[in-house]
């Protein structure tokens, strides 16, 4: 199996900081974009998307700044994706920070993927 490469990539999103946290935090907040569906229980969050899942772990959590997951699939792996709230001090403006892993081959497509939810996400917020 090829390693993975990490990425970030940063979207400027119009919305509070504590209300983005409710989205990238909670099962029902990231079911609105993040996937079809989403469940925890406890630690253990499961994203389901046109009938397949994935389990992930929640590695952190640190309220109204970030959340780190990590794929059980990647379980022995040093790989995570984390989405973090970011606001820069001078202008106010709020961004989003993911930082996720893929293979060389598949970078593109991965960040295409994270474009797309992203873009549904400021619809969902209304600042699309």
């Amino acid at each position: 199996m090829e390693d993975k490469i990490k990425y970030e990539m940063e979207f400027v999103v119009h919305a509070s900081p504590s209300l983005l946290y409710q989205y990238i935090s909670t099962p029902s907040g990231l079911s609105e974009w993040f996937a079809d569906n989403v469940n925890s229980r406890g630690e253990l969050y499961k994203f389901i998307w046109d009938g397949s899942e994935e389990q992930a772990k929640l590695v952190t959590k640190k309220s109204g700044e970030r959340i780190k997951f990590k794929w059980l699939a990647d379980e022995d792996e040093p790989y995570f994706f984390e989405i973090k709230i970011q606001v820069d001090e001078i202008t106010k403006d709020v961004s989003i920070i993911i930082t996720d892993f893929a293979e060389e081959d598949e970078v593109d497509e991965a960040k295409m993927l994270w474009t797309n939810q992203i873009s549904d996400l400021k619809q969902v917020l209304g600042s699309a």
